[in-house]
């Protein structure tokens, strides 16, 4: 997902980011995201929402009569035009890229556990630790794709230093983008938590040592509130500070996006268990890291989106794992 949990959708054109977490310290830090299996909706947006692709014959991963391998890719991002780049690239090497939209977060990994399509691309890690854990499913990451800054933006200040004891931050409420923003400002040095929490709430917030006072809002407002006269500062989405004509360079502070607290973050392929060694899903991975699909990804998000390269599978499946244990423990 590129930049958001249960999350809220993206507005097309701009990736999920699905939210990231803060410190090596903490390991992985992660939120909770609930998923909903939305049968109906998967069918219709098989059926309906593919674009230009016509419904090929046979199941998942089947193949053309023209005898090219069929690969059906989900995705909530089908306007993207780097997935036109994608399909391209691999109609050329003999691999018919289906391109399948979902309209919501919650449908493409049910979809991908019950058949309907073979990859989907769309999730960060931490939201598929998520439903794993939900589900019981045990579908795994193959490649990497992007990673998005969650910046803390204001009208108010220029640096983090200016802000003032009591001054207030608004944050996004939902789990995993509120954990991920009270890190950021953990990070910037504006909030102090009590202990060393792996998915903190403002609950875990020292008020006496902190120099912001958090308000949670939905993620969909914080954009909104960047000129409330209460309101010293905005941790703002990437989807949502595009939507609301945000400077995207303009933020007073950003986590990093190659620091370890950033792992459970990293947006990925995903896959069937039993199918995360197939070596067309691989060469997909492989042809989605080329610089004419890259240059198409950055483009779209603005400048905002940072390529995640020298993950292979394995060590994505280990992040996973570790995710989703992290997950557990706060449960």
């Amino acid at each position: 997902m590129s930049d958001s949990t249960s999350p809220t959708p993206p507005s097309d054109g701009a990736p999920v980011l699905p939210p990231k977490a803060r410190s090596s310290r903490r390991g992985l830090a992660a939120g909770l995201v609930v998923a909903a299996l939305v049968v109906v909706g998967v069918v219709v947006a098989l059926l309906v929402n593919r674009g230009s692709d016509e419904p090929s014959a046979g199941s998942a991963g089947s193949s053309a009569s023209d005898g090219a391998r069929v690969v059906r890719l989900g995705t909530t991002e089908i306007a993207q035009p780097h997935w036109q780049i994608l399909k391209d690239l691999a109609a050329q090497e003999g691999i018919d890229l289906e391109l399948v939209g979902f309209s919501e977060y919650t449908q493409p990994n049910p979809a991908l556990a019950d058949g309907e399509i073979d990859l989907n691309a769309f999730q960060h890690l931490l939201y598929l630790a998520d439903h794993n854990n939900n589900t019981g499913d045990d579908l795994q990451p193959i490649g990497s794709t992007l990673i998005v800054p969650l910046p803390l933006y204001s009208e108010k200040h220029d640096s983090v230093e200016e802000f003032t004891k009591g001054e207030q931050v608004a944050i996004p409420n939902d789990a995993t983008n509120q954990a991920r923003a009270l890190f950021v400002l953990e990070s910037a040095g504006l909030v102090t938590f009590t202990g060393d929490p792996s998915v903190p709430t403002p609950d875990d917030v020292d008020t006496d040592a902190s120099t912001v006072v958090v308000r949670p809002v939905e993620a969909s407002q914080t954009a909104g509130l960047i000129g409330d006269p209460d309101i010293a500062g905005v941790v703002v989405n990437n989807n949502f500070a595009t939507d609301a004509g945000f400077d995207l360079d303009g933020y007073v502070y950003a986590d990093d996006p190659s620091s370890e607290g950033a792992k459970p973050y990293i947006n990925v392929f995903v896959a069937r268990p039993d199918e995360v060694d197939d070596p067309v899903y691989q060469r997909i991975v492989e042809l989605y890291h080329d610089p004419s699909v890259l240059e198409s990804v950055v483009e779209s998000s603005g400048g905002t989106a940072v390529i995640v390269e020298g993950y292979d599978a394995a060590a994505l499946q280990e992040i996973l794992a570790t995710t989703q244990e992290n997950l557990q423990a706060t449960s």
